[in-house]
């Protein structure tokens, strides 16, 4: 991938715009100059080090020490004397005897005295010369010396200290799908507000601050708004919510009477898209049009409900039962069909419904460890109302989850999923770090809590998965022996073990000769199993 960077850097007080090659030799050139001065400031160190350790020598090989036990008049007479005391010597030095070297040489307790090594002075000396002698040809070969620290910490940092940060891909996210639900929203039915800070009100459902708030009202007005701490939409307020934009299986079931014709009518319609802060008729429009029922249901539930007209009407039979579920979903623009032309009195729940809806098909990308419903990754399969997801990890644990897009998945630790199916067997081989072997066991998932991972092998800190499958008929290809030429042996784990407890350790398949395993795929096996009629056929005929 081509990339043509526009970098703009400073470079003596003005800005430039670099190219990468400019970048790195500026850069380059830079680190050159700080060894440069590194290695100045390092041979003045050395200089310092090799002129005391030099005075240090003679102070102590030619006995000057000795003139802190002559009686001098006072202080500054002893450290004269010490100056005079060196004065012989003072060419083989290479700087001036300042008088805070003499003081610090007197500073020397008494047993150094009597400790004192000239021969391991003269080596100090010597190492001293021979870094000194090393640090000016750095100087002098400083493009070289910079090649080598480069290098140096290519081998100090590079092997066993190798990048982190990994490139993977990201799922497209929208704003409100992961911002945090950190405030809470109240109505106030009667009065007509809705907001945060309307806390002596009636709680509606957590939200977030970019959230948008749908709202109903008796007389069939619909509008979405922003939350806000507190927002007037109208008195009589029927039903608000969180509204989820695009969400075609959010179903809202309706029955009003219009104003107009008196006729009683009612409808199904989802709401995926609107304009914020608009009013929406959801009736014909006419004055005194009023909801009498209003559901609101996630996965397009039709329910059974009562209808009870008023006593006063003409009607024979004045109470029926009335099935959402005959009714077609439609926009929320549709007029609905007749219920009823008499006045109603009211209208009750009376039984839940099953969703009308085809079962939402999910697809789980393993590039993010996402769930989708836009066909990207593996199909997972249709799900529906109780519905769950059973995730497989490869440390040896299991999670059931609901199938809600929003959860998120480790893609390096998922090694499969599914829908969950209570009743199929789970088959697995792991390897047990503390016995060194690879073991086998076949088990039915038999907790039910969600969002909470339970392991299902023994527990190690080294013991992890190698193969999990939900295959009713699982066979497997077991190669151990030697890596370059190993034994294959074909089995059929459903025939060799038994189905036990999802805790219990399991049976030995391989020890430390395994080299690995490879799980036929039902389509394998009927392939397998045409390809050996068709070589029975060619041998008959």
């Amino acid at each position: 991938m081509s990339i043509s960077p526009n970098a703009c850097v400073i470079v003596d007080d003005k800005p430039l715009f670099l190219g990468a090659s400019d970048l790195l030799k500026h850069s380059a050139d830079f680190t050159k100059e700080l060894l440069r001065r590194e290695l100045e400031i390092r041979l003045a160190e050395l200089d310092e080090k090799w002129h005391y350790t030099s005075l240090e020598k003679i102070f102590f090989e030619k006995g000057i020490y000795k003139e802190l036990e002559e009686k001098h008049k006072d202080w500054e007479a002893v450290l004269v004397a010490i100056d005079k005391g060196f004065a012989p010597y003072k060419k083989q030095l290479k700087r001036e005897i300042m008088r805070e070297d003499i003081v610090k040489l007197t500073e020397k307790p008494v047993r150094r005295i009597y400790r004192l090594d000239i021969n391991e002075l003269n080596e100090q000396i010597k190492a001293i010369d021979a870094e000194i002698k090393q640090v000016k040809h750095d100087l002098a070969n400083l493009v070289d010396f910079a090649v080598a620290y480069f290098e140096g910490l290519l081998k100090k940092y590079g092997k066993g200290r190798e990048r982190k940060t990994e490139i993977k891909t990201f799922d497209t996210i929208q704003q409100q799908s992961v911002a945090i639900a950190n405030t809470k929203l109240y109505v106030n039915r009667a009065d007509g507000f809705i907001g945060t800070s309307l806390k002596k009100d009636e709680f509606v459902a957590d939200c977030s601050d970019i959230d948008n708030i749908i709202v109903f009202r008796r007389d069939g007005v619909m509008l979405v708004t922003k939350v806000s701490d507190k927002t007037f939409v109208g008195k009589d307020i029927i039903h608000v919510d969180v509204f989820r934009k695009g969400d075609e299986r959010m179903t809202y079931n309706m029955i009003y009477t219009d104003g107009k014709t008196g006729y009683s009518l009612a409808k199904r319609f989802n709401v995926t898209g609107i304009t914020r802060d608009k009013e929406y008729n959801l009736t014909k429009g006419e004055k005194g049009s009023k909801v009498h029922y209003f559901t609101a249901n996630p996965n397009g539930e039709a329910e059974v409900v009562t209808v009870k007209l008023s006593p006063n009407c003409a009607a024979k039979k004045k109470e029926f039962d009335f099935y959402f579920e005959t009714i077609p979903i439609k926009g929320r623009s549709s007029m609905g069909n007749v219920v009823t032309k008499w006045p109603i009195r009211s209208v009750k729940f009376k039984e839940k419904g099953v969703s009308t809806l085809s079962g939402l098909k999910i697809w789980y990308d393993d590039a993010v460890g996402r769930l989708n419903t836009d066909q990207r990754g593996v199909f997972v399969g249709s799900f529906e109302g109780e519905d769950k997801i059973l995730v497989f990890y490869k440390n040896g644990t299991y999670e059931l989850t609901n199938f809600e897009l929003t959860n998120r998945f480790d893609a390096e630790q998922a090694m499969y999923i599914e829908k969950f199916n209570p009743e199929r067997i789970v088959t697995t081989v792991y390897f047990d770090a503390d016995k060194k072997q690879y073991n086998v066991k076949r088990f039915k998932i038999e907790t039910q809590t969600l969002n909470n991972k339970f392991s299902f092998i023994k527990e190690g800190a080294q013991n992890y998965v190698e193969l999990v499958t939900t295959q009713a008929e699982p066979v497997v290809i077991l190669r151990t022996g030697k890596k370059r030429d190993p034994e294959e042996e074909e089995i059929p784990l459903h025939e060799a073990y038994e189905v036990t407890g999802w805790r219990t350790v399991g049976n030995k398949i391989a020890g430390d000769d395994f080299v690995n395993i490879e799980l036929i795929t039902e389509d394998e096996e009927a392939e397998q199993e045409d390809d050996d009629a068709g070589n029975v056929q060619g041998e008959l005929f």
